[in-house]
């Protein structure tokens, strides 16, 4: 639902708070051992095992499951992410019953278990054989409990957006119910999502939901994101701790600098302050955390419980970095 502006960053009364349902979890930082948020070495198990890993994922499934969270994101490429979830799912099918899933195909994870000493932690390829061989992975692994399955990661010059025998191929799993789009990547957001838009398949808007990056720092695609929504397609948000730049650990530098400044003034946390900023954003339907822990996701699930004003909003949009500047840093994160 849309935030009202005129409201305080403080907490606001329970009945006006944004429901925890617009947030959603995300399981890339916890279905493989390495990834590009910062400061995972404090995050995980030492031992990073697969089971190790399944206990961490059921527990923040679990804990975001009970504060209200209703909307789980994963990916092909998220390591056994798919395989974790889909057997917390197993396991919990008054719960399963209530949320909705989305999943992602068009990387293929080739890290192996690794952390370090790897080529390439995941490959990607936007084909009809990579979708015909994901497809049947996703589907071994969550069975019916797949709601949204987006091309992982499209850019402007993806084939994705103009392969017609891929195109048919999505609309045919659209036809069976599941809601067929597209996550973005890159300083061109903005253009891949009106591209999406234009795509059809037998008359009809193939791309009925999108997942971009938008966070305090990257926020080029706003206006290609509130005209899916008005459009009618999904929106959900990724990445809206830029890979942890805007927690509090992290949030140090001038870059941040009003990020901190209001999360002192109103008594709440850098995560939460960043993650109700986005949930202020009219056009924004989900929101996810990425969360790598539980105390991680208690503070991130505080957003439901902030509603920054007008004057809030403005001097956080302060820190937004030029598109490319931002995707440049980015990329330069390491794997860990």
């Amino acid at each position: 639902m849309p935030t009202d502006p005129a409201a305080t960053a403080t907490p606001a009364p329970a009945a006006a708070r944004p429901h925890p349902a617009r947030l959603g979890l995300g399981t890339a930082a916890v279905g493989r051992p390495g990834y590009i948020n910062l400061g995972r070495d404090a995050d995980l198990p030492a031992e990073r095992t697969v089971e190790a890993l399944r206990a961490r994922t059921h527990t923040l499934l679990d804990a975001a499951y009970a504060a209200g969270v209703r909307y789980f994101d994963t990916a092909r490429s998220y390591g056994r992410a798919e395989e974790f979830l889909g057997q917390w799912l197993t396991e919990h099918p008054r719960a399963a019953a209530e949320v909705t899933v989305g999943s992602k195909w068009g990387y293929t994870y080739t890290a192996g278990w690794q952390t370090s000493g790897v080529a390439a932690h995941e490959v990607k390829e936007h084909s009809t054989a990579v979708y015909d061989r994901q497809i049947h992975e996703t589907r071994a692994l969550l069975g019916d409990h797949l709601d949204v399955y987006l091309v992982h990661s499209v850019t402007p010059d993806s084939p994705a957006l103009t392969d017609p025998a891929l195109h048919q191929r999505l609309a045919a799993l659209a036809a069976d119910g599941v809601r067929v789009g597209l996550s973005t990547s890159g300083p061109a957001q903005g253009d891949t999502i009106r591209r999406a838009l234009a795509v059809t398949a037998d008359g009809r808007p193939l791309f009925t939901a999108v997942q971009a990056t938008w966070n305090l720092l990257e926020t080029s695609a706003a206006p290609a994101l509130a005209e899916a929504h008005a459009a009618g397609r999904l929106v959900v948000v990724k990445e809206g701790m830029a890979n942890g730049r805007l927690a509090g650990r992290n949030a140090t530098g001038p870059d941040t600098a009003p990020l901190r400044t209001l999360a002192d003034r109103t008594g709440t946390t850098p995560d939460a302050l960043a993650l109700a900023a986005a949930t202020a954003q009219p056009w924004a339907d989900i929101v996810l955390s990425g969360a790598a822990t539980p105390d991680q996701l208690t503070s991130n699930l505080a957003a439901t419980g902030l509603r920054p004003t007008s004057e809030d909003l403005a001097a956080l949009a302060t820190m937004a970095e030029p598109a490319e500047a931002y995707w440049r840093t980015r990329a330069g994160l390491p794997w860990s």
